[in-house]
């Protein structure tokens, strides 16, 4: 793999079909790894021993048993010996995974980026699926996440807000690819730690409006992981595009809850006008005291801006 492309700049590369089946093999062996990784790490157990074991029988898993998508398409989706039915997503986080690499490998040629951003986005699937499954994001995720972040910012120049403001050659006495590499690498640490600052702030302001922890700890390391992958530019992109999203399904849930509880009341009591205020009440009881998964949103956008967020941004820079 050669020095990669700059982030958000597509490589020109066709697609071999062999490389790109192997590629997607290898995602969806990656993707079992982080089905185990999803149901483990919220328990605090090894994700290495012991061998995988079905919950209900606890009967262990053979290897033909194991085998990516394969298995569970011809099990139908249940345990060979206690038929108990085993979750979609399963299934689904391995076809993601393996998506995903071919995703990489599409959009950045055979270069070091398709390695980091396979590996980011590998990172940002568990962490989604582990926040929207136990609102919990693992800081045996998020923090290798962040180092590795750091050091692929040496390999794969990020080339973003940093090296807009800062004199090219910046004066140091090295060459122009150390030069280059320090840039970046300065530029991933300013986006992890406006990052990691953004949420940290936000979620101190909402405790104290509302005195309801809004976010935890575990968001802020996912976005210093964030920041050190994508740079300070992609970072505001990132918490910006996620917060909207996030906006619109949480109104998206109180408009809900709302229509179903406003069809409940209609039926006990007899003023319409009553009902609609008692079921208003009773939906922003639901959005005061429900735990959103905000890793779910910022993971997601992260995955986006990886691949179009530069594309967006200078689309929208045209427009002023």
């Amino acid at each position: 793999m050669g020095l990669t492309p700059r982030l958000g700049e597509k490589a020109t590369n066709l697609l071999d079909p062999i490389l790109a089946s192997a590629i997607f093999v290898t995602g969806l062996a990656f993707g079992s790894f982080l089905n185990v990784c999803i149901y483990r790490l919220p328990l605090g157990l090894s994700v290495v021993t012991p061998r995988s074991k079905c919950p209900q029988c606890k009967r262990l898993i053979a290897f033909y048993d194991n085998v990516p998508v394969l298995s569970w398409l011809l099990l139908r989706g249940r345990c060979r010996n206690c038929k108990a039915p085993i979750s979609p997503r399963y299934l689904l986080i391995e076809l993601l995974t393996g998506a995903l690499f071919v995703a990489c490998y599409a959009y950045f040629g055979m270069t070091l980026a398709t390695l980091k951003y396979c590996v980011f986005g590998f990172l940002l699937l568990g962490l989604i699926f582990t926040d929207a499954e136990t609102k919990l994001l693992p800081d045996k995720l998020t923090l290798p996440g962040l180092a590795l972040g750091l050091i692929f910012s040496l390999l794969v120049p990020v080339n973003d807000l940093a090296s807009q403001f800062l004199p090219a050659p910046l004066n140091l006495p090295f060459s122009g690819d150390i030069s280059m590499r320090l840039v970046s690498l300065l530029d991933s640490l300013l986006g992890a730690a406006v990052g990691a600052s953004f949420i940290y702030g936000a979620g101190a302001i909402y405790l104290h409006w509302r005195h309801v922890e809004g976010m935890g700890f575990g968001d802020v390391k996912l976005m210093a992981m964030v920041g050190a992958f994508l740079g300070i530019k992609l970072t505001v992109f990132t918490i910006f595009t996620a917060s909207l999203v996030g906006s619109l399904f949480g109104l998206t849930t109180v408009f809900i809850v709302w229509l179903k509880r406003t069809q409940r009341f209609t039926r006990r009591l007899a003023d319409a006008r009553a009902a609609r205020r008692r079921a208003w009440q009773s939906a922003q009881m639901v959005y005061r005291f429900y735990q959103m998964p905000f890793g779910v949103f910022l993971g997601s956008m992260a995955v986006l801006a990886a691949f179009f967020g530069n594309d967006f941004l200078h689309w929208y820079g045209r427009l002023w």
